[in-house]
């Protein structure tokens, strides 16, 4: 990431330094511009300058010329004058006086001096016009040719502006992109800092505890291991190697690759070995229209029993990949199969050889054939020489692949050094056998194709090369995938095996193999019987936990069964209660109205029988003295209002208060069953504001429950929301660092902008005023040849 970075701010360095030298060329030329216009300017005034003294002298030509040509008319009509006065004394005879005759000469000698002086100043004239009008083209043409180039400096200026401003708008993105990603992987880097810290924190801590166990475990082997036979290689040699698992799979694969390219192979040689007894029956004679020659009839009959060699080569690789399981071990000194293999291999070159001879002397009566060129005998040489070197390489690769199967016979036959070169060699040997295989297939293909150009050429023989060119094609391509697999797996053919005793260099004989096997399938058997799945059970720490639930839910539950019954005892206590205190309210209802049917008895007998001031002391006397039924009657009262206490014990304090007050005051004059009564009532009373009490205290209780719940809750809430701010803050800090700096950026780019449409404004003033000055002075040029026109046209 850090080198991507890194070339890209290269990339654009590069651009930025060729857009500023682009820049400088353009300034430079813009003040190369400048001067020429300046400097031309500047011709052009002197231009002008000589122009107005042309002017000035044709002006003062002109007026020289028109008092010259008056003169010649005076002159002439003087001359004619004298003329006429000549005839006229002619006529009369007399002869002209000699002063007469020399004031004519001289007007003569005088007339064709001025004739010759008008004629020089027309022809100066006549030159500075067409000097005036060559230069006033000049000066066009140039005008032109610079308001040209200012143009197209002024587009290549336009369209330099618009791509600096472009790469300037590009070059501002790309910087914010790489300054946040720079920002993400400075932030990234710091992470992988305290990542790395952390990493090397453990592994200074996994290497104590390494060291720690090293330590450790070298002192028990000190002290607990008295022998250690892996010192001594014999006895080491009697220890049994373990199993190489790896190993026995990587075969397998390689064998199973392996068996696939043999596969293409056979099949390749089973078509190679049939389309060429096909074409021995076919050329040089076709077998169906005359008998071939003996040779080749032996031959092909060789050729029709190429089933038999070729086919047990698939068959014996099928049983070596077959031998090879995870359950085996597989070595060269291990591996019967491959002794198999590798009869097989010799019977097929075997089969070679003796077919070779046929070949030959079939491709020799090829070239005898009368239509036989010279260079298709040359290709049937070729051809020749590529058949012995395929049987010499299938000889080869025959001797390779016995000695590989030479251990498995005898066991010390080979060793391991040998077995690598053998195994490099025989690389070398199939890569050889490609090449040969190749040329034959080149050089057969070239004979097909110059037998086709032969006149007395068949289909069938056609069809038989096509398909023998495409099995040889076959041919190649599987010699060069089996060439490559094996010189791809070498290392592998020519590493150790792997199997051998720990700590030792030895081999494995299969005495040693059988003993390893053995103690595989019984530490095999051993895991499996150690992986058996044991029947579930619940773990310590989670019964612990499920033991304490329980002891807690039935204490929970004892209690809460207590406080049920308590509850349940309380509520018939009340009930009691409640009845009792329904029948004393029923009795003090009773007892209240006898009382006051007594009072209003007592009341009738006393107004009836006193008179009035008996009367008047009697109503004192009562006034002053309590009457029981005055004493009854708060008695009564709180009876009275007994009843809504017990219904809905929703009375003040105040009330109840007063009411204690009254029956107190009033305990002093009463009986006993009255005593008895404000004792029940006093009860009473006491009973239901302490129930009130209660229930109260139980609604405090609950909305302190509550209360505490949502306070909670809102405690959440406000850590929550305190993160929250905190997050927010941070983003806002960022955010506003991103737009103060992007207020900078702005303000930086704004700048640069206004300097450089300042720039371009005070440029463009400048070419404004220049192109200007040029119109008037082409405009002025063109007033200057229009009155210089009219003046030669005048004249």
């Amino acid at each position: 990431m850090a080198a991507d970075l890194q070339s890209k701010y290269t990339k654009l360095a590069q651009e930025y330094s060729k857009l500023r030298a682009q820049n400088q060329v353009l300034k430079k030329a813009v003040v190369d511009e400048q001067a020429t216009s300046a400097s031309v300017k500047d011709e052009l005034k002197q231009r002008e300058q000589s122009l107005r003294k042309v002017e000035q002298e044709m002006d003062s030509l002109s007026f020289r010329n028109q008092q010259l040509a008056k003169r010649v008319e005076l002159l002439q009509e003087e001359l004619l004058a004298s003329e006429a006065k000549g005839k006229k004394s002619k006529s009369k005879g007399d002869s002209p006086s000699q002063p007469n005759l020399q004031t004519q000469i001289v007007f003569d000698e005088d007339l064709q001096k001025k004739i010759q002086e008008n004629e020089r100043l027309h022809i100066q004239f006549y030159e500075a016009d067409e000097q005036h009008r060559k230069q006033e083209a000049q000066l066009r043409a140039r005008l032109e040719q610079l308001e040209k180039e200012s143009d197209q400096h002024q587009a290549v200026v336009d369209g330099l502006t618009g791509k600096y401003m472009e790469t300037i708008e590009k070059l501002q993105s790309d910087k914010a992109r790489l300054e946040v990603k720079s920002q993400t992987l400075e932030h990234e880097a710091k992470d992988c800092r305290i990542r790395t810290e952390e990493c090397q924190q453990q592994l200074r801590k996994y290497q104590m505890e390494l060291n720690r166990q090293l330590k450790q475990s070298s002192s028990v082997i000190q002290e607990k291991v008295p022998f250690n036979d892996t010192k001594f290689g014999d006895y080491n040699s009697l220890n049994v190697p373990p199993h190489n698992r790896r190993h026995q799979l990587k075969a397998r694969d390689v064998a199973g690759q392996a068996l696939g390219f043999i596969q293409d192979l056979v099949a390749a040689l089973l078509n190679f070995h049939t389309y060429t007894e096909q074409r021995v029956h076919i050329y040089p004679l076709d077998s169906s229209i005359e008998a071939i020659s003996p040779l080749n009839q032996k031959f092909a009959q060789y050729l029709h029993e190429n089933a038999a060699y070729v086919r047990p080569l698939e068959e014996g690789l099928v049983q070596l990949h077959q031998s090879i399981t995870e359950d085996t071990v597989t070595m060269l000194e291990t591996v019967d199969k491959l002794q198999d293999f590798s009869k097989h291999v010799c019977t097929y070159t075997h089969f070679l050889k003796k077919i070779l001879p046929y070949q030959l002397k079939s491709l020799e009566e090829e070239c005898e054939a009368p239509l036989c060129s010279s260079s298709l005998t040359c290709k049937n040489q070729e051809l020749q020489r590529d058949m012995r070197t395929v049987t010499s390489v299938f000889d080869k690769l025959q001797t390779y692949v016995s000695l590989l199967a030479l251990p498995s016979v005898r066991e010390d036959a080979m060793p391991q050094t040998s077995s690598s070169a053998v195994f490099t060699q025989l690389a070398g040997c199939l890569h050889s056998l490609h090449d040969a295989i190749k040329e034959m297939s080149k050089h057969y293909s070239q004979k097909a194709s110059l037998e086709q150009e032969l006149p007395t050429v068949t289909q069938k023989l056609r069809t038989t090369n096509e398909c023998l060119l495409s099995s040889m094609g076959s041919l190649t391509n599987s010699t060069h995938k089996i060439a490559t697999f094996f010189s791809n797996n070498l290392d592998f053919f020519t590493s150790s095996t792997g199997y051998g005793p720990r700590g030792g260099s030895g081999t494995l004989n299969p005495l040693q193999a059988e003993s390893m096997l053995g103690n595989k399938k019984q530490a095999s058997a051993y895991m499996q019987a150690v992986r058996k799945p044991r029947p579930e059970s619940v773990p310590y720490t989670e019964a612990l936990t499920n033991r304490r639930v329980l002891t807690s839910s039935t204490e929970s539950r004892e209690g809460l069964t207590q406080q049920v019954l308590q509850s349940q005892e309380k509520i018939a206590r009340l009930e009691q209660e409640k009845e009792h205190w329904l029948l004393e309210a029923q009795l003090g209802r009773v007892r209240l109205e006898k009382e006051t049917q007594r009072i209003a008895e007592l009341e009738a007998q006393l107004s009836a029988t006193l008179g009035g001031g008996a009367t008047t002391a009697a109503t004192q006397a009562l006034a002053t003295s309590p009457s029981p039924a005055a004493q009854d009657r708060p008695g009564a009262a709180g009876l009275q209002n007994q009843e809504p206490e017990e219904k809905g014990a929703g009375r003040d304090t105040t009330e109840s208060t007063s009411l204690v007050g009254v029956l107190i005051t009033t305990t002093g004059s009463e009986d006993v069953s009255e005593e008895e009564s404000r004792e029940h009532l006093i009860k009473a009373h006491y009973v239901s504001r302490v129930a009130e009490l209660t229930s109260q205290l139980q609604m405090a209780d609950s909305k302190a429950v509550h209360s505490h719940a949502e306070c909670r809750a809102l405690a959440k809430r406000l850590t929550i929301a305190e993160k929250s701010r905190e997050a927010m803050a941070e983003e806002l800090k960022v955010a506003n660092q991103n737009i103060s700096r992007l207020q900078d950026e702005l303000t930086t780019t704004k700048r640069s902008y206004e300097d450089q449409l300042s720039m371009m404004s005070d440029h463009l003033c400048s070419m404004n005023e220049t192109l200007s000055k040029q119109r008037e002075e082409i405009d002025t040029l063109k007033l200057g040849s229009k009155g210089n026109s009219k003046k030669n046209k005048g004249r």
